[in-house]
This record gives structure tokens, C-alpha cells and sequence, in this order.
């Protein structure tokens, strides 16, 4: 009935705590990037008789490496879980709750999915995560994911949300914050300039402030104390350097 999708690239840290909240899906699909750390093998000697590990290039693009998980699993309906992110059993009980009443009067092609982010011990309640929803369980064939990177899937079909949340693991270094934000601001700048957009020193300088002031002024980030003021703070550089690089971009064509 149902197949969960993991997108992995180095997650030895992450993978045996994720698998072990989704070992109750008919089918779970791993969809490794070439890992060059454990994470094959640790998954591997968890002995799970309903895993499959293929390996795929990333090559930049996540929606294709998404598209691709469909295409593999066997269930009408798929499930994306980040190796960083946990399934609660709560949400658990939900998900199957809304599959067995989809089994016998089918409605829907999605649902949303409410994440909460965990940094460093904190639960984030504000900011730029305070209220962030995700189409993270659809049915094959309801329509495609898209965008190389912050991919979304698009659909034509009717969707709900989930009353329980997804629990998020991200950055839990700041070293690893850094580098991901480079790995992926470098991504979405060469998306946009492959796309033909534009940036200006006006957006690079002013578009990260005003970032900065609606998710830690506006949005309330200031209350998820020092941990809240640091991630509003970095992704307020993944928003100049987005612009910045794709700045470069068009500065060397």
C-alpha cells in the first residue's frame, strides 16, 4: 500500500535513527548519491526484507532524483522522508488511518505534511519554519515533482494536511550548516541563471535584510532564543548568496 522514498548522500548519522521510524511501510526505497561515508552499509546490516538501495547520481537535481523513486516504487502511494527527518507514531497511526479510508473511497492524490525543526535541541516554533507545510505523501502517477533544488510536487488533484508533524534533524553543526548552504545556493543560482533571471545590487545588499527582519521580527524567530537567532541569521546568507553567485553567473557569460 505504501512506499517510502529516503534521498541519501553521506547520512551515516541519520539514516539508522530514520529507518527505524519507517520500518512499517510495505516498501522503503533508498535512492543513494554515490555516499562515500556508511550509510549503504549501515542500512544494509539493519536486514530489513522490505529495503531497496539503488544507486543514482544526483547530478544537481533533486526533483529528477525524486521522479526516479516513483518510477521504482511498487505501492500506488509514495512517501519522501530526508534522511534528517523522523516519523512520530502518532503520524504514523495517521498516515495509515488516511491510506485504508483512501483504499475504500479514494479522494485525494496528496497530502501535506507540517514539519517542525529540532536545532541543536531546540524545537524552532517560529521563523521561517514556524509554520511550514510540505507535499510529502502522493499517489503515482497524480502528477511530477519539480525545481532542482527546494523541489515541489505539482499536482492537479485534491489535497489535505496532516494534524501531526514531521520531527526535522538539519545542521546539527554549524560546519555542516555552511556547507550545505553553499551546496545548495550554488544549485538554485544555476538553476535561475539556466532559467534566464537576473539579480541587482540592490536585491543581493536589501533582499537577505528583509529576509532577516520578517522571520526573526515579524515571523517571531527572536523567541526560539539563540538557536532561533542563528538560523534565521544563515538563511539569511543562503538568500545573498543565491543572488550573489548568480550574480558571478552573469558576470562570466
Amino acid at each position: 500500500m505504501l512506499s517510502v522514498v529516503i534521498l541519501t548522500k553521506n547520512e551515516e548519522k541519520n539514516i539508522l535513527d530514520c529507518l527505524e521510524t519507517i520500518s512499517w511501510a510495505d516498501e522503503i526505497i533508498i535512492v543513494d548519491d554515490n555516499s562515500e561515508d556508511r550509510t549503504v552499509e549501515i542500512a544494509k546490516s539493519q536486514n530489513l526484507k522490505n529495503l531497496k538501495i539503488v544507486s543514482k547520481d544526483l547530478s544537481g537535481d533533486f526533483s529528477q532524483q525524486r521522479n526516479y523513486a516513483i518510477k521504482e516504487a511498487r505501492n500506488e502511494w509514495v512517501l519522501f522522508i530526508d534522511a534528517d527527518e523522523r516519523v512520530s507514531p502518532e503520524l504514523r497511526k495517521e498516515i495509515n488511518d488516511f491510506l485504508i479510508e483512501e483504499k475504500n473511497k479514494p479522494k485525494f492524490t496528496g497530502m501535506y505534511f507540517k514539519r517542525k525543526d529540532m536545532l541543536w535541541g531546540k524545537l524552532l516554533k517560529h521563523g521561517e519554519t514556524g509554520n511550514i507545510t510540505l507535499l510529502r505523501l502522493v499517489r503515482k502517477k497524480s502528477g511530477q515533482w519539480r525545481g532542482k533544488v527546494h523541489e515541489v510536487y505539482l499536482t492537479t488533484g485534491e489535497t489535505d494536511t496532516f494534524i501531526n508533524y514531521i520531527l526535522h534533524f538539519p545542521h546539527q553543526t554549524v560546519s555542516e550548516f555552511l556547507r550545505e548552504i553553499n551546496f545548495y545556493t550554488t544549485i538554485r543560482a544555476q538553476e535561475l541563471y539556466k532559467s534566464g533571471n537576473k539579480t541587482s545590487l540592490f536585491q543581493i545588499i536589501f533582499y537577505p535584510k528583509a529576509k532577516f527582519c520578517v522571520n526573526y521580527f515579524f515571523k517571531l524567530g527572536m523567541l526560539d532564543g539563540i538557536e532561533g537567532l542563528v538560523f534565521v541569521t544563515l538563511m539569511s546568507l543562503h538568500s545573498f548568496l543565491v543572488r550573489g553567485k548568480l550574480w558571478l553567473l552573469w558576470e562570466k557569460s
